[in-house]
Formats: structure tokens, C-alpha cells, sequence
């Protein structure tokens, strides 16, 4: 495969961004940034959506895992289609009975500016590092089988990505996402449809047959019963529900183009159609992991027992290579599939990423201006102010993701979709706990103990995580961590309350506070 191609072909893709970008951003303005004018349609945002939330983790990490886990991963999935029923039935009614263009505004008429900025400094530092490794993942494939061969480094690469990104969302925020979110998605189904269809093919199989023939290596093994085991289907299922809750519902990124939507019910319609295209999705990459372990062992591979460090581990090996689980896709791709399969990995491959990226970048943007320095309440600041401010934000953001980039280069285990999955437990767990707490009770937080509160329990959660064998007697902490991080956020909150004000006195201060939005 030349390299000069698969970059041409890529340089070509960014360059019907740009004219979606150039086209959808005439006439733009802040309020088209931050929540695209109110007017999206909702099938629109559905299938966008579905890239955003699935991103090149999945493209990548989600069939690697099939191997030696099944369809283990699907589990956390079912779960995630309950949490989206959640979001759609509790969160979304309250952000549109309060016309939010910031989710986190609900915090500061709830609990107080403390809490408020609490919550999304929370935000920040959660979809700063989930979009930054999934970016980094593409990049790592780009840089590993395209542009070496060029003499292009990894940090080279970075940075013009990075740059390229920012040129087609500076302007038109999610009025343009929800457009180029859209054919993203679009070219990343068709890719992933026919590469199943090419292994289906050159396999000799059909649907029926290339099932059992993955059954029967136990690739489609689901549900896990050992409640010790962190893939225990009870644990997976729930953490799921609450990871999209989370990392959904309450994610300014997510939730900017769910009401960017003219009305709830369009809104709910969008959210639930989500949930299910995306099971369903999932579905079809997990079995890609086992056709395309089919087909690496129609081509020589096999597993292997290795002793690694002293430990007996089972490695996939092929050429005499371990190929690790993120590796597995683009090594099959570009050395043992025909050309126009690897261009077809790469078109998909930037596709599943960038909805994640250029959509991450934006609500960061958003997030910040808002709720940390406050432009849309600063009465005296001028649209043409509030521009400048947004754009010197947005370019910072691109700088941070930068540096986070680099330094996942160095932490990279080679299976990142797990990575991401504790991640999010630990960044997630005190925003959860704080709507848990504004929704659930009445209480009012002491505001000096909240940013305490909200650091000391991921650092304990840490800790629990690290030495869970021993203090539970052998149990292993999975997708349930997130839990675990919100409850014990939510007592520690509940510890640091005071009873609710006179019924007069709260509504009076709530009306107040909610007026500000």
C-alpha cells in the first residue's frame, strides 16, 4: 500500500470537512457555537451521535478484545442502552424545562456556584482525557502504517491533525458538528460493513457459517457468571447504565447537541433511536473481532502461551509477532488484505475518530466560557468580546490536547478501551453524585467542603481499586468503579449538608440563581 496514497486520501477527506464546515458556518454566530441555534433535527443528531459515542476506540480497541474476552464488552453495552433510557426520561426534561445552553448551569441554581464550577471543572478534565486517547489511538495507526514510511513523526502528525481540526470547528461549533458528525458516521458503518463482508467472502462462509464458525472457537461467548470476575454480567450491566449517565447525560459535549434540538420530545426521539443503532453497531464490531481472528488464523496466526516477565500469558501470534489487541485490525488490514481494504480501514478509521474529537473540542470550548469565565453573563461584553474570548479558548483546548496526546504515547498498554473505562470512572464519579444530590434530595452542600469532597473520593476509590483483592477477599473491581466513586461521593456530600431553608426562602434563592441563565 503506498503511503503517499492513503495521506492523499486523507488530506482529500479533510477537505470536505472543511467545505461542510465553510458552508454551515456562514452567518454563524456564539449562539450557533455553543447550541446551534435550537433548530437541529433530531434523526440528524441520532445518527451523528452514534460516531461521537462510539469514536475509533471501538473502530479499533473494541475488536481486538474478542480473542481472549468474547463478546464480554456487550455486556457493558445492554447496560448502556438502560442508561440512555434514564438520560432521555429524567436528565433531558430538566435541561430543557430550564432552557440550559450549559448543563452545569443546573448546579449552580441547585447547589451553588461552587458546586457549579466544581461539576465542570469535573467535565473538563473527563472529556479532556477521553477525547485526547482517542485521539491519540488513530494517530498511533496513522503514524505506525501510513506516515513512518513518509519520515512523518508521531508528534508531526499530532500536530497537524490537531490543526486541521480546529480549522473546521472555530466557526461553526455544533451548528457544523452535527453536519460533518453525520458523514463521519456514514463512512464509518460503510467501512465497517464491508470489511465484514470482504473476511465474510474471502472465508468462504455465510452469515449462518461464519457465526458457528466463531462460536465454535467461543468468540461469541457473552454473559459472564462468576461475581467475582470484573466481567461479571450484573457488574457490567449496571456499570454500563451508569457509565452513560455519566459520560452521556451528564456530558456537556453530548448533551450541547441533544438540545441544540428545537424540543424535548424530538429530543427523547433522538436519544432512544441512539441507543439502539448504537447496540447494534457495537454488535457488528464485536463480530468483525471474531471474523477478523478467523481470518489471522487462516493466515498462519494462533495463540500462543508466552512467558512474559515471568507470567504465562496467551498471546495472538502471526509472522512470529505478538499482535496486540489494538493492533490487530490495521496489521490485518494493510499486510494481508488487498489494497483498496486498507484505504477503505483508513477512510473508517478517521471517520469513527474525529466525531469524538472535533465534538470534544467544542463543548471544552463551551464548557469553559461559560461556566468557568462566565461570558454569557457578563452584561456589558459584546458578541465581537465573547468571540475573541471563545476563539483564544478553542485554540488553548487544541494545545492541551496536544500535550496529552504525547504523554498517552508513553502509557499506552496497548488496549485502551479498558483504559478509557477507568478513566471515566474516577473523573465521572463526583459529577454523577453531584446531580444524584441536586435531584434526589433537598439538602444544601456546604460549599467549602465540595472541591474537597470531589478530589478525596476518586483518590480513595484509587487505592480501593488498586489493592481489591486483598481487602474484599479476592473480589475484582470492574465497570463498577464509577459506582462505587458516586456513592461514596454522594455520602461524603450527604455528611457535608445542612437541612433544606424555608420552602419560601429556597424558591426564592432557586428563582434567583436560575434567573442568571
Amino acid at each position: 500500500m503506498n503511503p503517499a496514497i492513503l495521506l492523499l486520501i486523507v488530506l482529500v477527506y479533510f477537505s470536505v470537512l472543511l467545505g461542510i464546515a465553510f458552508y454551515t458556518s456562514r452567518h454563524s454566530n456564539n449562539e450557533s457555537f455553543f447550541i446551534g441555534n435550537r433548530n437541529s433535527k433530531w434523526w440528524l443528531v441520532a445518527f451523528g451521535m452514534i460516531g461521537t459515542s462510539l469514536s475509533g476506540m471501538t473502530f479499533i480497541s473494541v475488536p481486538g478484545t474478542v480473542g481472549k474476552a468474547g463478546f464480554d464488552y456487550f455486556q457493558v453495552v445492554i447496560g448502556y442502552v438502560f442508561g440512555y433510557f434514564a438520560v432521555a426520561f429524567i436528565l433531558l426534561p430538566l435541561y430543557y424545562r430550564l432552557k440550559l445552553t450549559s448543563i452545569y448551569s443546573y448546579l449552580e441554581g441547585r447547589l451553588g456556584a461552587t458546586s457549579y464550577k466544581t461539576g465542570a471543572l469535573f467535565f473538563i478534565l473527563s472529556r479532556t482525557l477521553g477525547a485526547t486517547l482517542r485521539l491519540y489511538l488513530v494517530i498511533k495507526v496513522l503514524e505506525k502504517f501510513v506516515l513512518s514510511d513518509m519520515g512523518i513523526p508521531f508528534e508531526g502528525a499530532a500536530i497537524v491533525i490537531l490543526a486541521l481540526i480546529l480549522l473546521y470547528t472555530f466557526r461553526g461549533g455544533v451548528k457544523t458538528i452535527v453536519w460533518t458528525d453525520t458523514l463521519q458516521t456514514t463512512f464509518m458503518l460503510l467501512a465497517l460493513i464491508v470489511c465484514v463482508g470482504y473476511i465474510i467472502h474471502s472465508l468462504h462462509f455465510d452469515l449462518g457459517s461464519a457465526w458457528q464458525a466463531m462460536k465454535a472457537r467461543g468468540y461469541t461467548q457473552l454473559f459472564q457468571m462468576d461475581p467475582r470476575s470484573p466481567g461479571f454480567f450484573l457488574k457490567q450491566i449496571l456499570g454500563g447504565a451508569f457509565i452513560t449517565i455519566a459520560m452521556t447525560g451528564l456530558d456537556q459535549e453530548m448533551m450541547q447537541k441533544n438540545i441544540s434540538v428545537s424540543n424535548l420530545a424530538d429530543s427523547r426521539k433522538n436519544m432512544l433511536t441512539m441507543s439502539f443503532l448504537q447496540a447494534i453497531v457495537v454488535f457488528i464490531f464485536l463480530s468483525l473481532g471474531g471474523l477478523l481472528y478467523l481470518y489471522g488464523i487462516s493466515k498462519g496466526a494462533s495463540f500462543q502461551h508466552v512467558m512474559v516477565g515471568g507470567r504465562d500469558q496467551l498471546q495472538f501470534i502471526l509472522n512470529g509477532k505478538n499482535i496486540i489487541g489494538d493492533d490487530l485490525f490495521p496489521v490485518l488490514a494493510f499486510n494481508f488484505m488487498p489494497p483498496v481494504i486498507g484505504i477503505i480501514f483508513i477512510i473508517g478509521l478517521i471517520s469513527a475518530v474525529f466525531p469524538s474529537a472535533d465534538g470534544a473540542l467544542t463543548a471544552l470550548t463551551s464548557s469553559f466560557c461559560i461556566d468557568i469565565l462566565g461570558i454569557r453573563r457578563k452584561n456589558g461584553m459584546s458578541e465581537q468580546q465573547q468571540k475573541r474570548i471563545r476563539l483564544i479558548v478553542h485554540n488553548t483546548f487544541a494545545l492541551i490536547f496536544l500535550v496529552c496526546i504525547f504523554l498517552f504515547k508513553y502509557i499506552d498498554n496497548g488496549s485502551l478501551i479498558q483504559l478509557l473505562l477507568v478513566v471515566a470512572g474516577y473523573t465521572y464519579g463526583p459529577l454523577l453524585a453531584l446531580f444524584a444530590f441536586g435531584i434526589l434530595t433537598r439538602r444544601n452542600v456546604i460549599h467549602e467542603f465540595v472541591p474537597l469532597v470531589c478530589i478525596a473520593s476518586p483518590v480513595a476509590c484509587y487505592f480501593l481499586k488498586k489493592y481489591d483483592t486483598a481487602l474484599l477477599n479476592g473480589y475484582n473491581i470492574g465497570t463498577e468503579l464509577l459506582i462505587i466513586n458516586a456513592a461514596l461521593t454522594f455520602l461524603l456530600l450527604f455528611l457535608c449538608s445542612k437541612p433544606p431553608a424555608p420552602k419560601g426562602e429556597h424558591l426564592m434563592l432557586k428563582h434567583l440563581a436560575l434567573n442568571k441563565h
